[in-house]
């Protein structure tokens, strides 16, 4: 199967238009070696670190029953998760050329929307999927590790710092999509003066996925996500309503409610669960084997970190509310200053006739005193 566009010019090869063009088909090609890696004996071993979860570690069933919610094999993190990782991000390259050849260009060549356009409804697009199929899984993953129920799980980690298989293949999927993000912006061909906005958001997102996985604040940082989640699934949608249909422009406002309201809701979560609930369970002699991450450093670091990034989402809120309003009142002006300039027109060509100034109906009195001589 092949993912590239086809078009009438045909660049040299491992230039970059080549490489833009068949970007999927390389990645494609890369990620395969490791797959056919584990039909030899030779290479198995290399290949499994790449596509399995790593770092595993096998409890008796009784004690499996007793701390790890039934699970018998538990895992930890590790330097080989970044192969891991590396791996599911060529994953991610090519589901999101996917999506894009087969989903988002039809319906652009559909809509013919302007390219200033099309790079903003490819974005909406490709996060829309992503954070829905992302709020479905870890909303699953709550459930069957009955988080809801036991909310000191939202801070304390499993005992001896251990992870579920579908825990840590949540996080293992997280970081590598967005760590794919980056190569993205050079393949989608992202204009210079939105490289910077981009970045950050990329770069906060990892900073917070990557810190919840190593201090293992697992159960904590996945309901945050998910809330976050749900709340950019939103706006997305609704970025690709208004695409279709101006109309749904004017639930903007409705929209920016649910926003804030779901960015105080990670903040209160957040404040209930690290400042009033772990009270009683300070340690304040902190070290390598304990159980949990229960400290004074931790919560600071999670506070300051989750009140960091709702203020910043919040910010870029109030800039895209300020520019729709903007945007908006430039077609309100746009007609009278058509008029003006009519109308400026007609005044300069009510004088004129085949270039030569006339007078207006009746001759001034200087010309009528010449033809009465």
């Amino acid at each position: 199967m092949t993912f590239r566009k086809k078009g009438t010019k045909n660049p040299p090869v491992l230039s970059q238009e080549f490489i833009l063009q068949n970007h999927a088909d390389l990645v494609a090609c890369v990620g395969m070696f490791f797959v056919l890696g584990l039909m030899f004996e030779g290479t198995a071993e290399v290949s499994i670190v790449f596509i399995t979860l790593q770092h595993g570690v096998t409890f008796p069933a009784a004690e499996a029953e007793e701390r790890a919610t039934g699970s018998k094999l538990l895992y930890y993190y590790g330097i080989k998760d970044l192969a891991t990782v590396f791996f599911y991000m060529l994953v991610a390259i090519i589901i999101h050329a996917t999506i894009q050849e087969y989903v988002l260009d039809r319906i652009n060549r559909r809509m013919q929307l302007p390219k200033p356009k099309q790079s903003k409804f490819n974005e909406s697009g490709q996060f829309s999927v992503f954070f829905l199929v992302s709020s479905i899984w870890g909303t699953f993953i709550l459930v069957s590790e009955n988080c809801l129920a036991d909310l000191s799980l939202l801070w304390r980690a499993h005992t001896h710092n251990m992870m579920t298989f579908q825990m840590k293949f949540f996080y293992i999927s997280q970081l590598a999509y967005w760590f794919h993000a980056f190569p993205e912006l050079y393949f989608q061909r992202i204009r210079q003066q939105d490289l910077p906005h981009q970045v950050v958001y990329v770069g906060l997102h990892l900073f917070h996925i990557a810190g919840a996985y190593l201090l293992y604040l697992n159960h904590l940082g996945l309901v945050l996500l998910m809330m976050h989640y749900f709340v950019e699934f939103l706006s997305h949608v609704c970025d690709l309503f208004n695409f279709g249909d101006e109309k749904y422009q004017k639930e903007f406002s409705l929209w920016a409610i649910v926003f804030i309201l779901g960015r105080l809701a990670t903040l209160i979560v957040s404040l209930i669960t690290v400042g009033f609930h772990l009270a009683e369970g300070q340690n304040q002699n902190p070290d390598a084997t304990t159980e949990n991450v229960n400290v004074l450093a931790a919560k600071i670091a999670v506070l300051s970190s989750s009140c960091t990034i709702q203020a910043y989402i919040t910010w870029n809120l109030f800039n895209a509310q300020l520019q729709w309003w903007m945007e908006e009142d430039i077609p309100l002006q746009a007609p009278s200053v058509k008029k003006k300039q009519r109308t400026k027109c007609k005044s300069s060509r009510k004088g004129t006739e085949n270039g030569v100034a006339t007078s207006d109906r009746v001759d001034s009195p200087h010309k009528r005193k010449e033809k009465s001589s």
